[in-house]
């Protein structure tokens, strides 16, 4: 797998990023990857939410904006933990889709706004 949020564009205001919607997806599909890969046994479930420590640490965004981040993290993994108790196809298949989507959005972002 590949790091999904290794190069993005880093923010240090509170304020409304012009990128922030497809932060909150990435925020999604980091929660989600964080459950899924742990019920698929993957071992690198804990990989996840490192790599939305460091999404939150090269942004450092404070009150409704911090929260938001984490709360798209919580809710990818809640929405994913109700549908699947087992790892299945089905459940690979997302995993697959969400890291090449979480990806795209990485890439795209530190294409468009990466100093």
């Amino acid at each position: 797998m590949t790091t999904i949020c290794g190069a993005l564009p880093a923010r240090a205001q509170d304020g409304a990023a012009p990128f922030d919607a497809e932060l909150q997806r990435l925020a999604e599909i980091l929660g989600t990857l964080h459950y899924l890969r742990g019920i698929c046994a993957a071992n690198d479930g804990a990989k996840w939410r490192n790599e939305m420590q460091a999404l939150i640490d090269a942004e450092t965004p404070s009150g409704e904006r911090r929260a938001r981040m984490i709360a798209g993290f919580n809710r990818g993994y809640n929405w994913f933990q109700q549908t699947y108790r087992a790892c299945t196809p089905a459940a690979n298949l997302v995993i697959r889709r969400y890291v090449e989507e979480g990806a795209k959005i990485s890439r795209d972002l530190t294409a468009r706004y990466a100093n």
